[in-house]
């Protein structure tokens, strides 16, 4: 059976892994997933909670909402090294060093300039003597402000690797302690990404005087292949994202990467990171909920469809030996097993300590509303698993606060010979705003309405509905995603998740919070300019 936690060798500071989440920057990139102040820090602290070592928590001079982001995180963190990424200019490396200042000797500032030929020709312009020179000078510089300096060869894996050398032994000189090797579009193959490895710790005199890290993207699906085939070429951090979010088709996958050196230890020998794997499942369900893109169901480690077991052949295999058929347990991950636990009847104290139990924490005043909508929620739920609890915790507790539009009221009808009608009830600022709509459908009918009284238009792009417990009765959570269509429209499409008994209801918030989303995207391109 697959190992619950991996054992530590004795002096085993070469055989720590270290892991480095980038959720908060190069998962905000990915399209419709941007997060607000509060919600970073609620993803920070899961993400201490889950025992990442690096939080790369933004990136400063993009705008000041993400200087003030870094910087809260910062003074928030308790354990982890807080890293605020940095172009080689000398007012993005300023900007980073005074974002993660708070942080104290836990603070990192992360510079990178591209190196391959393509970027050098066609986006910076200069020759490779020019490339080392900034690279050079932006360390040193960035080293005088903060002691922690990791330096990026941007498309690292499309460098020429004698030149890759060159730039990486003149930055460990002037004072990088961690040289990230990024396969920035996806492209590395894994025999080839760990040669590379290979290749700089043969040819770098000064190599041991940093750590080696690795940036991986999944164009082709083999960020977490490439990560993996570093790490056992000698790459001792590997940047990651929780459920591999990121820019285009994402990031390694923290979850992946973590559970496939603990399940396969035959390959990675006294190798180890310091996650707590019994928190992956919660940490992966809140920053689904926080950014409102949808998981796969098939997705590994913590899909809905990771521990099911539907053959008849598998069934009964499970049942013989987990081991036949599972490589791991639902529980090294933290996948709650949904036995049903509570009712109406049941008290405050039996909801805390269960709730205990699934790892969530609450204050008196938090208790006090999740108490109050769970006994709503117990009203019209005879039974209540803990999927339940979970996704209640998300919408009560953690919550949006993305809220410029309120849902006050909502009542539909759709019939086989009838046109399907909606009446919606919105609260803006203290004003009640109610209109009627129809539509071709319930949901539909929902939409039109609120963008009659948002004064939006749009196109769903994207919508699903999965039932997060059992029964008839289950609560069902909607995932959707929206192009917002006219002046008030971006470039990308938006994400909402809504959570009722209700799918007509869960429909309905799931559009609204896209529409606040979209709202708070546009305070923030505003405030930009």
């Amino acid at each position: 059976m697959a190992p619950s936690q991996n054992e530590k060798p004795v002096d085993s500071a070469d055989q720590k892994v270290i892991i480095f989440d980038t959720t908060l920057r190069d998962g905000e990139q990915s399209p419709g997933a941007s997060m607000n102040l509060e919600e970073k820090l609620e993803i920070a602290r899961a993400l201490e909670l889950l025992g990442v070592d690096v939080i790369e928590a933004g990136f400063p001079i993009a705008s000041p909402g993400d200087f003030a982001a870094v910087q809260a995180v910062a003074k928030a963190s308790k354990r982890a090294r807080i890293c605020g990424l940095a172009r080689s200019l000398t007012k993005d490396i300023d900007a980073a060093a005074k974002a993660v200042a708070p942080a104290g000797e836990r603070g990192r500032v992360h510079v990178f300039l591209a190196t391959s030929a393509i970027h050098r020709q066609f986006k910076l312009n200069k020759a490779k003597d020019q490339i080392v020179k900034q690279a050079r000078e932006a360390v040193a510089y960035a080293r005088s402000l903060c002691a922690d300096i990791e330096f990026s060869p941007e498309d690292a894996s499309r460098t020429e690797p004698e030149f890759l050398a060159e730039v990486v032994q003149a930055v460990i000189e002037a004072g990088a302690r961690t040289v990230n090797i990024p396969d920035t579009v996806g492209y590395a193959y894994p025999d080839d990404f760990a040669h590379l490895i290979d290749y700089l710790n043969a040819h770098v005199p000064n190599i041991r005087d940093a750590v080696i890290s690795v940036h991986c993207h999944n164009d082709l699906g083999l960020a977490v292949a490439n990560s993996l085939a570093a790490v056992r070429a000698g790459a001792r951090q590997v940047e990651c994202t929780i459920n591999g979010l990121g820019e285009r088709a994402g990031n390694c996958a923290l979850e992946e990467v973590v559970m496939a050196m603990r399940v396969r230890k035959d390959q990675f020998g006294h190798l180890f990171t310091d996650i707590n794997a019994e928190h992956l499942y919660r940490t992966s369900r809140l920053v689904q909920s926080v950014t409102g893109l949808p998981l796969q169901r098939n997705k590994a480690v913590v899909g809905d469809n990771a521990f099911a077991h539907e053959s008849g052949i598998h069934q009964h295999g499970v049942i013989k030996n987990p081991e036949t058929y599972e490589i791991m347990t639902p529980q090294s991950v933290g996948v709650p097993t949904n036995n049903m636990v509570l009712g109406k009847h049941s008290g405050r104290a039996a909801l805390v300590g269960r709730m205990q139990g699934l790892g969530f924490e609450m204050n008196d005043e938090q208790v006090d509303r999740f108490f109050d909508a769970f006994k709503e929620l117990a009203d019209r739920k005879k039974e209540i698993y803990d999927g339940d609890l979970i996704a209640l915790y998300e919408a009560v507790v953690r919550g949006r606060t993305l809220s410029q539009w309120r849902m006050v009221y909502l009542q539909s009808s759709a019939g086989t010979s009838a046109v399907a009608t909606a009446t919606v009830t919105l609260e803006k600022d203290g004003e009640h705003i109610t209109d009627a709509a129809t539509g071709h459908g319930p949901v539909d009918a929902v939409i039109n309405c609120i963008d009659r009284i948002c004064g939006v238009e749009s196109k769903v792009e994207d919508y699903r509905l999965r039932a997060v417990s059992h029964g008839r009765d289950a609560q069902g959570e909607v995932s959707l995603r929206v192009r917002f269509l006219g002046d008030k429209g971006g470039k990308s499409a938006i994400g909402g998740k809504g959570l009722s008994t209700d799918i007509i209801e869960a429909s309905a918030s799931a559009y609204l919070d896209a529409v606040n989303r979209l709202a708070f995207e546009q305070e923030r391109i505003d405030y930009r300019s």
